[in-house]
């Protein structure tokens, strides 16, 4: 798998996430400002209300765009057995029953998941309690989290 197209991926998705937040803005700021929509009484709120919604649409936006830098000026850097695994890492993670799942290691802001041929790829951060789990852990290393009241292990099969 190649870690630059799994970048390029992210950030793809995450222009579409913008350009729909910034389409959900528009919507919301003309619904508030909209001539049919000013308050008649106290309970006639539509207005008001819409106007909080563009201001968490815009709030949202500015995440993705924040988000979006940090993909832009992230560098993955090949597996360093030393470091153990760091931002960049691509991880082959296996569970007691033999599942395997790949993951990415990447900047806040890209939980997602990619379609690397037939192969699907989770993006997640170190803020993920799995990435960070992860951190500093080698080939054949136990990876272990408490999810509400399970413990969940994992195998590090591979990391590139």
């Amino acid at each position: 798998m190649d870690k630059f197209l799994l970048q390029q991926q992210v950030l793809e998705r995450l222009a579409e996430n913008l350009l729909q937040v910034e389409n959900a803005v528009r919507a919301a700021h003309e619904t508030a400002t909209h001539e049919e929509n000013i308050a008649e009484n106290k309970y006639d709120t539509l207005g008001l209300e819409a106007a909080y919604l563009a201001t968490a649409q815009a709030r949202r936006g500015e995440a993705i765009r924040q988000a979006m830098a940090s993909w832009r000026q992230f560098r993955p850097r090949p597996y360093d057995p030393g470091r153990g695994i760091q931002i960049g890492a691509l991880v082959c993670l296996v569970d007691s029953d033999d599942k395997q799942q790949h993951l990415f290691l990447g900047p806040d802001g890209g939980s997602m998941t990619l379609l690397n041929g037939a192969q699907r790829v989770q993006v997640i951060s170190t803020e993920a309690p799995l990435g960070s789990a992860m951190l500093g852990k080698c080939e054949g290393d136990e990876v272990s989290m408490q999810v509400a009241p399970i413990r969940q292990r994992f195998e590090v099969l591979r990391v590139r």
